[in-house]
């Protein structure tokens, strides 16, 4: 069983910053890979991005391409996903989750965390 414990989400105003953090309690074999994916109300569940903890190749969805970074520190065993020039419509439940590489194209995601709000004000 992996634990992933996730952090820093909040209330912003409209092309505000937040970073989420998400540590893993640890590592298993076929773990190559942890993501970020987020839900708003109504919606269902999708992929904003993921990063693969040997060479830190990436990947993220278009809706976010250019406003979020996601980072890795392999030491912690965490990932970070650095989010700025927020949008109203970013406003989601944002869950981490691990996998393997195939995580780089949305899926499947062996463990989630328990999710974090992040809550954009226009």
């Amino acid at each position: 069983q992996v634990q992933l414990v996730e952090s820093g989400g909040g209330l912003v105003q409209a092309g505000g910053s937040l970073r989420l953090s998400c540590e893993a309690s640890r590592r298993t074999y076929g773990s190559d890979a942890m993501g970020w994916f987020r839900q708003a109300p109504g919606l269902e569940r999708e992929f904003v991005a993921a990063i693969t903890w040997s060479l830190g190749t990436t990947n993220y969805a278009d809706s976010v391409k250019g406003r979020f970074t996601i980072s890795r520190d392999n030491a912690k065993n965490t990932v970070y996903l650095q989010m700025n020039s927020l949008k109203p419509e970013d406003t989601a439940v944002y869950y981490c989750a691990i996998g393997t590489a195939a995580l780089l194209g949305s899926g499947p995601v062996d463990y989630w965390g328990q999710g974090t709000q992040v809550t954009v004000s226009s």
